[in-house]
């Protein structure tokens, strides 16, 4: 199964903190809601998945399998909750699925990477910058420096710059 993580990042790298504020750029949702449709599953972390609910952003994608990764909550209405990476994985594939977008937040991405489990990386570079946030940490053993090669890049639109690149193993 191929595994592509997703997510969008500020123009110095940090991953894009959304707020009432600062809403994503709609090029971004948009272009997510296109690759989970594709995929017709995608991988979150809770946290991540509380935001969806509470924005009112999970009707969008009733018809896919979501597969929230928690190691404290069990159970979530409407979802499958995964314990491990390689369990919603797993699950993914035993449900038929050829691709597996792993979504967000952080935690859940650092967790991927660091268990050599991606594949591609799709990162929208939005036309920000911001002076917090969180970064990819692939600075384990396995990862202290891997080189990845471009497979394209596009604009998304109001300043929204797609990299897609492929993870060699």
């Amino acid at each position: 199964m191929k595994t592509i993580l997703w997510a969008t990042l500020t123009g110095n790298g940090n991953y894009a903190q959304s707020s009432p504020n600062h809403p994503p750029k709609k090029e971004a949702l948009d272009d997510f809601a296109a690759h989970a449709h594709v995929a017709g599953n995608f991988i979150v972390g809770r946290r991540t998945f509380e935001g969806m609910q509470a924005s009112g952003g999970g009707g969008a994608f009733a018809s896919m399998d979501i597969v929230v990764v928690s190691a404290s909550v069990k159970e979530i209405p409407g979802v499958t909750v995964a314990a491990s990476p390689l369990e919603a994985l797993r699950y993914l594939q035993n449900k038929g699925h050829q691709t597996a977008l792993i979504s967000g937040g952080a935690d859940l991405h650092n967790a991927f990477l660091g268990q050599g489990l991606v594949d591609e990386l799709i990162f929208n570079v939005a036309p920000v910058l911001e002076g917090k946030g969180l970064n990819l940490l692939i600075d384990t053993e396995k990862y202290q420096y891997k080189e990845v090669e471009l497979l394209n890049f596009k604009s998304l639109g109001s300043g929204v710059v797609q990299l897609h690149y492929a993870i060699g193993h």
